[in-house]
């Protein structure tokens, strides 16, 4: 018997055979559209992000009741100085942090010339018209080197109603021989600007250029206490406050040292205050030690010039170096 072979066709269309239902007809998928080269794609986890922002919420809500229970009942610690740890470490700190870390930018260096316990002295150049570059240093010290910094300051910040109590709370005290020895032999880090008001203040032109150390007091409190003298010098400061010029007598009739007159101040008012976002750099420097002088050496005139000039020319010289360094003012 001859056998025909069957002719199965292809392509089907839509026409019913004879006898038989209508063929099923499958749409052609449309060709899927290649990923742009480099744009990996990424699915959207919206929900992930909402709970990261639940969570560090909570995480915030909990720490500031904690923080509110402790000083309810007192579980906290104030030393002799009036220095709160708890206070200076939840309140100052974090209120200090966004600026040096988001407008400022601070680059620190050298912070393990810092000792990690111990006595210390560390001294800086000062200048900024207002004193940020000891707040952003007391930032640096207590982020990079985990201590936290004890400051000498001048009587003015403690005469102010509330920055004296919050200076007090954060650490900081008078500018003076007995306490910076005291300080030091409780082997505290504490911090001088022996420029004072003269660094502070100094008009613009003269920017990064070392004012007098006055009479060695500071090298005198570390040779009696046998502390390392830690320089250290700080870029950027002089620029976000430039100091154009100085209204003397509006200064003594308000009882200021000085009352500056910046690009905006007093021309913006209180925007006036806002401080340029400069880039910032803070370098600690190798420690200079002071175990090799006896106790005589604190009164020896000539010893203490010597040290404090050798502390001086080191901190200028960084600065030098640190400028040369610097392409912008604001970018680094």
């Amino acid at each position: 018997m001859t056998q025909v072979a069957k002719v199965i066709p292809l392509h089907a269309g839509t026409r019913r055979p004879a006898g038989g239902r209508a063929s099923e007809t499958v749409a052609p998928r449309p060709p899927e559209r290649p990923a742009s080269p480099g744009r990996p794609q990424q699915p959207h986890d919206s929900g992930g992000v909402l709970d990261g922002l639940r969570d560090a919420l909570i995480a915030q809500v909990v720490e500031t009741a904690e923080f509110v229970r402790r000083r309810m009942v007192g579980d906290y610690e104030v030393d002799d100085f009036g220095f709160d740890p708890h206070f200076a470490d939840h309140v100052v700190q974090p209120v200090l942090r966004p600026l040096f870390e988001k407008w400022f930018r601070v680059e620190v260096r050298g912070a393990e010339n810092i000792p990690s316990d111990g006595r210390a002295l560390i001294v800086a150049n000062h200048a900024g018209t207002l004193p940020l570059d000891a707040l952003m240093t007391s930032v640096a010290v207590r982020e990079r080197a985990g201590r936290p910094l004890r400051m000498l300051a001048a009587d003015l910040a403690f005469d102010l109603p509330v920055v004296g109590t919050v200076a007090r709370k954060a650490g900081h005290t008078l500018a003076c021989h007995p306490d910076a020895e005291r300080l030091l032999q409780e082997d505290q880090v504490v911090a001088v600007f022996p420029e004072g008001y003269k660094g502070l203040g100094k008009p613009f032109k003269e920017r990064y250029k070392l004012q007098r150390f006055g009479r060695g007091g500071f090298v005198s409190a570390a040779l009696r206490t046998h502390a390392p003298i830690v320089p250290c010098s700080i870029v950027g400061s002089e620029e976000i406050y430039p100091n154009i010029a100085d209204l003397s007598s509006l200064a003594r009739l308000l009882g200021l040292p000085y009352f500056p007159v910046t690009p905006l101040f007093p021309a913006l008012g209180p925007l006036g205050l806002v401080p340029l976002p400069s880039k910032w750099y803070i370098e600690f420097g190798t420690p200079i030690t002071t175990d090799v002088y006896d106790e005589v050496a604190a009164d020896d005139p000539m010893v203490l010039f010597e040290v404090t000039d050798h502390v001086r020319e080191t901190i200028q010289q960084t600065l030098y170096k640190l400028l040369t360094r610097r392409r912008n003012v604001f970018l680094g």
